[in-house]
């Protein structure tokens, strides 16, 4: 299997109506505006430990989305488990995370790496036995740039939302991830990534 021949696309966030719209939810938040554009559902999926929704339902080009059920910290459990009952490779999932390294309104795209200390790739990594597996990395920025500031500002950071000021980058990003995804699918790996890493919001030089 190749890559470009993706069958499960996962969003990485924390579950339940209090963490909506977080920092750290921009890769549910990605997910959910893709199904919304494919006026397709999610439904729970308790084997799965998440919600799963489908694209191109019966056709051989179907694709499924899932949203952990999981805490952050545990995501690599529920993907372990939808890879082992659709039978698939690690080669053939797109997870989508925050990052915290990347400024607001950046993404990229990697086929492989460490976790860079992000908790969610970290548990992936964990259950899967790999890092090679295919991620859009959406960048949320730094709360500071002095490490010690940074440390502790961290979790306040991930957990609170956007601003007003921030959300018309957070929209423009989120666009930006349907429309690498569909590139991904159609040109494939190295044209998506050229795409979605040279990215820029209009605006994102002024924040």
């Amino acid at each position: 299997m190749i890559y470009g021949d993706f069958k499960l696309l996962v969003g990485l966030g924390n579950p339940g109506s209090k963490y909506t719209h977080t920092r750290h939810n921009i890769g549910f938040s990605a997910l959910q505006r893709l199904a919304e554009k494919e006026h397709v559902v999610f439904h729970q999926a308790k084997k799965l430990y998440g919600h799963l929704a489908e694209i191109g339902i019966g056709s051989t080009s179907s694709i499924r989305i899932l949203l952990p059920n999981t805490y952050m910290n545990d995501s690599g459990r529920s993907i372990r488990a939808a890879l082992d009952w659709f039978d698939l490779g690690a080669n053939q999932i797109v997870v989508l995370a925050d990052d915290m390294d990347l400024p607001l309104g950046r993404l990229r795209l990697r086929t492989k790496g460490s976790s860079g200390g992000h908790n969610g790739l970290k548990s992936i990594i964990q259950h899967l036995g790999t890092q090679d597996f295919c991620r859009i990395k959406i960048g949320i920025g730094a709360p500071a740039s002095i490490p010690e500031e940074r440390k502790v500002k961290t979790i306040p950071h991930v957990l609170g939302t956007f601003t007003a000021n921030e959300k018309p980058i957070v929209n423009a990003v989120l666009n930006e991830v349907i429309t690498g995804l569909d590139l991904l699918q159609k040109l494939g790996i190295e044209q998506a990534g050229n795409h979605m890493n040279s990215f820029k919001p209009i605006d994102i030089s002024t924040k």
